[in-house]
């Protein structure tokens, strides 16, 4: 079985060196988007914002827990943050190509809330003054222009349906992370609103579930009397909903068990052990399939339950082992079909940033050099998968 403690080297050891050799574009200043798993090369010919935003957040977690060159890719991203992707009024442009010219000059909500996060995050790593002042002007602009007269966010500018809670989930974590970065009021205050929609809009306590989508006025769309739901989003607003009840002083833990109880009940494959990508609201299987975020999630949400225990704790370890083992070391399977198959696909850059912060998560706090504060009990053996294969 998988220990925390294989998680921590899998990632620290093979996946962290790996990206930063390979998933970096050094000579023209970016990050490539996925790896291929035959061979570590990338084969897209963009960029996307999210991914640059994500890579800085990584690289920053890899630099604390002392990887040579991780403050250089850090370095490298939020200079392409500033020099390529912000725009002149003051907004992120989505898609690039790979010399850095825009392609696609959409404002996205979900995109910029990575970019807050990348900023607080690199905080840790450069001079933080310049990061501070970036900071408060995004914030600015998407409360200038950004805000819905229904409360929270539109999607975009231009504006689109449906609405959803994810991006302002990530709002909630980037605001929370730029808080304890920077120490600035609205920060706080913009947690504090994310939090509220969570407990007046997205939770809903008769079935124990979040919504995904919405029209206009915050209201689910359904089918047929039922509405979307993703179980990973349930285990990363527990995670979310912790962390904020401890920066913000009020109760964070009150959805948690309609919220882990619906995942515990519906949410898990019994085949394979993990977590499904899409449910209804009812119970029912709306996508069969299991992909890599939702196993990092779950791993969070593990490891910080009021009932933690180490089985559980080992359940979610071996469902995450699932997309790692087998995979060429460093890299995943970012899905797999309902009977636990690979499918093919290269590994997306974007899910080292899940990764990472999934078994940061799950080890806890002050444990990026140390042994991880909660383990299970480690084999004799050591586990099957990346985490003990040597390179070639």
């Amino acid at each position: 079985m998988p220990t925390l403690r294989d998680a921590l080297t899998w990632l620290r050891d093979l996946s962290w060196p790996l990206w930063l050799e390979r998933g970096v574009d050094w000579p023209r200043g970016g990050f490539h988007e996925s790896l291929e798993l035959d061979a570590p090369h990338c084969t897209a010919d963009f960029r996307r914002l999210r991914v640059a935003a994500r890579q800085v957040y990584v690289f920053a977690e890899a630099h604390a827990a002392g990887l040579p060159r991780a403050a250089e890719a850090v370095e490298l991203g939020v200079d392409f943050l500033r020099r390529r992707a912000r725009q002149e009024d003051g907004g992120y442009a989505r898609l690039f190509g790979l010399d850095g010219s825009v392609r696609d000059d959409h404002r996205d909500l979900y995109d910029h809330a990575f970019v807050l996060l990348a900023l607080a995050s690199a905080a840790r790593v450069l001079p933080p003054e310049p990061l501070r002042r970036e900071a408060l002007a995004l914030l600015a602009l998407l409360d200038a222009r950004f805000r819905h007269p229904m409360g929270g966010y539109v999607e975009g500018l231009p504006p689109s349906l449906p609405r959803r809670q994810n991006p302002h989930m990530h709002m909630l974590e980037a605001c929370l992370a730029a808080w304890e970065a920077f120490g600035e009021p609205p920060f706080r205050d913009r947690a504090g609103e994310m939090a509220g929609l969570f407990a007046t809009r997205f939770f809903h306590p008769a079935t124990g579930t979040l919504a995904e989508y919405y029209d206009e006025a915050w209201v689910p769309l359904q089918d047929g009397g039922r509405h979307a739901v993703e179980p990973g989003h349930h285990c990363e607003w527990v995670w979310l909903l912790q962390w904020g009840g401890q920066a913000l002083g009020g109760p964070g833990g009150v959805a948690l068990p309609g919220l882990l109880g619906f995942v515990d009940r519906h949410g898990v494959n019994p085949a394979l052990g993990t977590l499904r990508d899409e449910l209804w609201s009812d119970g029912a299987v709306k996508a069969p399939g299991s992909r890599l975020w939702p196993q990092t999630e779950r791993l969070k949400s593990e490891a910080l339950r009021p009932d933690a225990t180490e089985a559980g704790l080992s359940r979610a370890l071996s469902a995450l082992w699932r997309h790692l083992g087998g995979a060429p070391p460093g890299l995943w399977f970012e899905r797999l079909d309902p009977e636990g198959r690979p499918l093919p696909g290269p590994a997306p850059a974007s899910s080292l940033y899940h990764l990472t912060a999934g078994i940061l998560t799950a080890a806890g706090p002050g444990t990026r050099g140390e042994k991880p504060a909660i383990s299970p009990a480690e084999s004799a053996e050591p586990a099957d998968g990346p985490g003990r294969r040597g390179v070639a």
